[in-house]
């Protein structure tokens, strides 16, 4: 899946800062991502594409919306719960774990969709796919000694 040996981790300390400031971007971007129909706010800074995940919350039950990189793979989309090779998975991350069925919200189409975890084989088939849309992620596996998981969406 490739690594980058150069690549530092994350201080553990800085986690809760760094999680704080992806709460409030998260909120302005489905804000901004659903007030302009996807217009703005749907493209990371190098270009990648996003989408909205409406998921249900493992402990809450509320439904809960969130921005990830789109990655399409035929009719499925993979999520890659790499949380910039943080060290914790992303909450998010145990949410559709609990609660596999989301929607997601993506080139102005929202698809019901089923989630499971990616097993090592099948890990390994789509992460190509994930690194040739957003490259960063063999960054984030190397920052981290945690195996980013990665779920396919499938429709459901």
């Amino acid at each position: 899946m490739g690594t980058t040996p150069a690549a530092k981790p994350i201080d553990p300390r800085l986690n809760g800062i760094i999680r704080a400031v992806m709460k409030l971007y998260t909120r302005l971007n489905v804000f901004v991502y659903r007030t302009s129909s996807g217009r703005l706010m749907n493209r990371f800074p190098n270009g990648s594409p996003i989408c909205l995940v409406t998921m249900t919350g493992a402990r809450s039950g509320r439904r809960r919306t969130i921005p990830l990189i789109y990655i399409p793979n035929g009719e499925d989309v993979v999520l890659v719960a790499s949380q910039g090779g943080m060290s914790t998975h992303p909450l998010w991350f145990y949410n559709i774990r609990a609660n596999p069925e989301v929607c997601i919200t993506a080139q102005g189409r929202t698809r019901r969709m089923q989630a499971r975890i990616a097993d090592g084989a099948e890990k390994a088939a789509v992460w190509p796919v994930a690194v040739a849309v957003y490259p960063d992620f063999v960054e984030y596996q190397a920052r981290t000694t945690r195996d980013i998981p990665v779920f396919v969406c499938s429709p459901s």
